[in-house]
Parts: structure tokens; C-alpha cells; sequence
């Protein structure tokens, strides 16, 4: 038996290896704890690019040869900073598919009204607009490329939402858009029941979206641009609230 356990026996530097991997599993464990995995592994996903959404409703609007889109979309609860991200990130992710001269993004809660007549005030817990190449002559002389601001506090059951407004300065809104990982759209529920349904559903989904589409309009600057048709004068959180 003596001799079964001599051999068996490890060296003394097997058994520093061991101690060793054992103690660097143990400080690893107890610096992500104390650090925080995301200073350690990254960011994740939803800090860096923001929340999955789904869309409610986009609105196209042919002015003076120019091309604006409003997309109002939603998202599950969250803090107003990643609202403003998801908004960020879904208004560059239209403008690299479609590329129209001004996007706007407003974000709704998941519980918030769907009718554009009752999206206003603290319906809107997010709101980006995003003009890639301002001008001065079409839009105002104090049109600039990103304009972002949120509501610092959660929504309702109602889908209202609480806290004070926050109006990003563009530096804020520069540095998060250099955090995006990628730039992904949300979700078109009508697209995934036209995928499921087969190609009728697809049919009515076009007819749809065509709908949607509005006629020229004429008149107003980029602060008035959103705001021609009568959902987008709503569209920003209004100030005081």
C-alpha cells in the first residue's frame, strides 16, 4: 500500500500549479464581484446598443423634394438613458436602410397608447430626431444633426411616464453613438404575421404600409417639419411636463 500511494503521490510543483489556478479562479470570482462584469468582460449587449423594440407605426413625409420618416416604436421598461440609446440606434439604423433627410424616433412604453392622436406629452418616454446633412435654407438656421431627450423616470400602467426631461447635449448624444455595437432596427409585427400568414398576409402588410405613406405637405423648417402633420407637433415631450 505504501508503494501504491508513492506513486500516486503528485510532486510539490504540481501541487503549487493547482493551489495557484485555485487562488487566480478565486480573485477572478471576487474582482467581478467587487468590480462589476462589465468593467471586467464588457459592456453587454443592452448597455451598449439599448433594447430590443417593436414597431407601432411609421409615417412617411414627402416635402419640397425632401424625405422625412417618424417611426414610433416600443420598448419594454427601462431606464430613460437606454429609451434615448434604442431611439439613437433605430434612427441610424432607417437612415443606412432608406436614407431620408431627417429621421425622428419617439419611443413609447409597452403599455402606451397606439393611436398617434394620444401620443403627447408623457405618452413619449424617448425622442431623437437625427438630420444627417442640416440645412439652413429647408430647415432653420439652428438645425442640428442629433436633438435627443427622454424622461429620467419609468413609466405608469398606463404607459405615462414620470421624472424630469432631459435634453441631451450632442456631445452625450456623440459618445453614445460611438458605444453602438451595431445598428439594428426593431421589430415589424406586421412582416413577421406576413412571414407566418404566407403570402396573402404579406399582400395585405403592403397595402398597409402603403396607408401609411402620407401626401406632400408644404411650408415650415426642420423645427416645424416634424410638426406639420398634427401627431408630429406632439411629438416632442413638451417642456414643464
Amino acid at each position: 500500500m505504501k508503494a501504491l500511494l508513492r506513486i500516486f503521490r503528485p510532486s510539490r510543483k504540481l501541487v503549487f500549479i493547482i493551489a495557484g489556478v485555485a487562488l487566480l479562479g478565486g480573485v477572478s470570482g471576487g474582482a467581478a464581484l467587487y468590480i462589476g462584469k462589465d468593467k471586467i468582460l464588457g459592456p453587454s449587449v443592452e448597455a451598449s446598443n439599448g433594447l430590443a423594440c417593436t414597431d407601432v407605426n411609421l409615417v412617411t413625409i414627402k416635402k419640397q423634394s425632401r424625405v422625412w420618416i417618424r417611426k414610433y416604436i416600443k420598448t419594454e421598461p427601462t431606464d430613460g438613458r437606454t429609451r434615448v440609446k434604442t431611439a439613437l440606434r433605430v434612427a441610424k439604423a432607417i437612415y443606412d436602410a432608406q436614407k431620408p433627410d431627417l429621421v425622428q424616433v419617439v419611443v413609447l412604453d409597452t403599455n402606451g397608447p397606439t393611436l398617434r392622436s394620444d401620443i403627447r406629452g408623457r405618452a413619449i418616454g424617448a425622442d431623437v430626431v437625427y438630420i444627417p446633412h442640416p440645412d439652413p435654407v429647408l430647415e432653420s438656421a439652428e438645425a442640428k444633426t442629433y436633438t435627443a431627450r427622454y424622461y429620467d423616470g419609468e413609466a405608469a400602467a398606463n404607459g405615462l411616464f414620470f421624472g424630469e426631461r432631459v435634453d441631451l447635449p450632442e456631445d452625450e448624444i456623440t459618445a453614445l453613438n460611438a458605444s453602438f455595437r451595431d445598428y439594428s432596427d426593431c421589430i415589424d409585427p406586421i412582416a413577421v404575421a406576413a412571414t407566418k400568414g404566407g403570402e396573402g398576409e404579406g399582400k395585405k402588410a403592403e397595402k398597409k404600409e402603403e396607408a401609411k405613406e402620407e401626401k406632400p405637405v408644404e411650408g415650415g423648417g426642420h423645427d416645424s417639419a416634424p410638426a406639420t402633420e398634427p401627431a408630429a407637433a406632439e411629438a416632442a415631450p413638451a417642456a414643464g411636463h
